[in-house]
């Protein structure tokens, strides 16, 4: 071989390998696709995902199914530039910036765990949405999320405690706490009346200037007593925006009659505890995973139905919801052919 054609000959070869390394080196991206879709009226891993005791539940039929994004890489799992190529050419997948998911102020874990907690929150606020559309009542309570360090709450207070009275004085919402500490000078003492590990206990907190007034130092948040108990089993499903569909599967489980009518209906959203739906993240991959496991009708957050059309796939009916009454009666439309069905296009 003259020298020439040796030069060639090892130059192509550096070429490929030096193309395949780069081929391989991680990129600071993420890679979203469609994941798997679970029934909320069916069951997962052979164990139901919603179950109810202490209320009379009915039987239901068809799908009403959560939908879910899968990723693939993040700061332990570095995407490599080959496949972060293929997620651009692919209209199934998503590429979007690592810090899009991992916030640099974050870690890993914590990420997970704030999924976690999201999706109980979702669960309760579910459950809640679902309860107070049927007017059945729920109790909600006042919890100690989080003190402040060095403030007078710290080492007073804990989080998880229920909160009952504040000066002897019963509250029932989170202003009802602010305003019984805020009647007192920076310095003086707050009583409050707490339940902590299911026993009463009294606590006396100083107070100190805050925000313009008294503070102690904390933060509170709500949780619900509910008159029966309701389970959700989704296994490994993290984040809020399944929120919606666990609510009308809920409320399907509570009611006479099949709310369904047999058809296989798919959606997302947030759910608050007064039934508002919120918008979501992923919505084309949640699109294509609902199609692709034989959903029909989707129901779409408002706010989502901008970015929804444009990608929408064939065969699947675009519903806008804005709050979960909306999204009932819209499925009771679809079930008997008559009233209005409100879709993205009609906005």
């Amino acid at each position: 071989m003259s020298r020439r054609g040796l030069t060639l000959v090892v130059a192509g070869f550096l070429t490929l390998a030096l193309g395949g390394a780069g081929a391989l080196l991680p990129v600071p991206y993420v890679a979203l696709s469609p994941g798997p879709t679970e029934d909320t009226l069916g069951s997962v891993k052979g164990k139901p995902v919603i179950t109810i005791s202490g209320h009379q539940t009915y039987p239901t039929s068809g799908k009403l199914s959560l939908v879910t994004v899968a990723y693939q890489g993040g700061p332990t799992a570095h995407l490599d530039l080959l496949t972060a190529l293929r997620g651009w050419v692919d209209p199934d997948v998503a590429v979007v910036p690592e810090e899009t998911i991992f916030p640099k102020t974050v870690t890993v874990k914590q990420v997970e765990e704030q999924n976690t907690q999201e999706m109980t929150g979702s669960q309760q606020d579910a459950t809640a949405a679902a309860l107070n559309e049927l007017k059945i009542p729920v109790d909600v309570v006042i919890v100690v999320a989080s003190t402040q360090k060095d403030r007078p709450a710290d080492g007073k207070l804990r989080p998880g405690d229920q909160i009952t009275k504040v000066d002897g004085a019963p509250i029932r919402s989170v202003d009802d706490v602010a305003a019984g500490v805020r009647k007192h000078k920076p310095g003086e003492q707050v009583k409050f009346d707490v339940i902590r590990d299911g026993k009463p206990l009294t606590v006396d907190v100083g107070t100190v200037e805050g925000n313009g007034g008294s503070i102690v130092g904390m933060i509170m948040g709500t949780r619900f007593k509910f008159p029966f108990t309701v389970n959700v089993n989704v296994g490994d499903v993290g984040g809020p925006s399944a929120g919606l569909m666990f609510s009308l599967g809920i409320y399907d489980k509570l009611t006479p009659g099949e709310l369904t009518g047999g058809k296989s209906i798919a959606g997302t959203g947030t759910i608050t505890a007064d039934g508002k739906v919120g918008s979501i993240g992923g919505i084309q991959q949640k699109m294509i995973g609902a199609r692709g496991a034989g959903a029909t009708i989707f129901l779409t957050p408002a706010d989502n139905c901008d970015e929804a059309l444009p990608s929408v796939p064939d065969g699947l009916r675009l519903v806008r919801v804005s709050t979960m009454r909306e999204a009932v009666q819209a499925i009771d439309a679809l079930r008997t052919g008559s009233g209005n069905v409100p879709t993205c296009e009609a906005r």
